[in-house]
């Protein structure tokens, strides 16, 4: 007997149909296999009976309720397709609500996704009093490295070196226009490797020389805090070469005036 793949199929669910109803004739409670088979093989008969697609449908819903299947299999099963033949020609037909009055178990029921317990928030190592000095609204995202954070922002640089906000993952803290707020920051975990940010640290945070050069940067782009006194006189650098020119946080300009420490006034 030769029989096609689709015909091989359909035996299959046959023989899983037929074992849920001689389990279910013996008083046993159908599992998830024998549920989906027993409803799906129901269509298929129906369709070879003669019956239209919404008859089958409906068919298969009046087989099982909750008092022939074991708790849970309700939240399980909740729709079954099945690709059936009727009389006018293959179709696909979507049993919703398959088990007719079932009650689900919520959140107890198998497959359920249940909130563990929130990870413990560490406690900031470092409070920052931050100014934006910007006639925009700024936000630093949970895991930026918050030395390198918008140049607008006025608060201790040295400081922030190698930390992050204090806040859950994917969270923000927002700075108002010439507004200002105190944070906490933590050490960045992990690797401490910084590299994409605003360009003033592209490697190791803890590199012997590294976070000296990363201040030196941020004085010559005009970065405001970078002597180390924060949200306090709005100074820039204490050099002169930085940002006392004004284009620290009031002109627009990011690291634009070419202030990269190529004027041999840095070194």
């Amino acid at each position: 007997m030769r029989l096609t793949p689709t015909e091989r199929d359909r035996l299959l669910l046959r023989s899983a149909a037929e074992l849920a109803r001689a389990r279910r004739a013996r008083g046993l409670k159908l599992n998830v296999p024998e549920a989906t088979a027993l409803i799906a093989d129901t269509v298929c008969e129906a369709a070879r009976d003669g019956k239209r697609l919404a008859e089958a449908i409906e068919e298969a819903r009046s087989v099982l309720g909750p008092a022939d299947v074991l708790p849970g299999v309700s939240d399980v099963v909740t729709e079954v397709h099945v690709e059936a033949v009727f009389d006018d020609g293959s179709r696909l037909a979507v049993v919703s609500s398959p088990i007719r009055g079932a009650v689900g178990l919520g959140e107890d029921a198998p497959g359920a996704v249940v909130p563990g317990p929130g990870a413990p928030q560490p406690e900031p190592v470092v409070h920052l009093h931050v100014r934006n000095t910007a006639a925009v609204p700024v936000s630093v995202t949970s895991h930026f490295h918050f030395f390198e954070a918008n140049p607008r922002l006025d608060f201790d640089r040295a400081a922030a070196y190698g930390m992050r906000l204090c806040v859950p993952a994917g969270s923000s803290v927002r700075f108002d226009p010439h507004g200002e707020g105190e944070v906490g920051l933590v050490p960045i975990g992990g690797d401490r490797i910084a590299i994409g940010f605003a360009g003033l640290v592209d490697g190791p945070l803890d590199a012997p020389g590294a976070k000296a050069e990363a201040l030196r940067r941020a004085a010559a782009c005009g970065y405001l805090g970078t002597d180390g006194t924060g949200a306090t006189d709005g100074a820039g650098a204490t050099d002169g070469t930085g940002a006392t020119d004004g284009t620290g946080a009031t002109d627009g300009a990011d690291a634009t005036d070419g202030t990269d420490a190529t004027d041999g006034d840095q070194a």
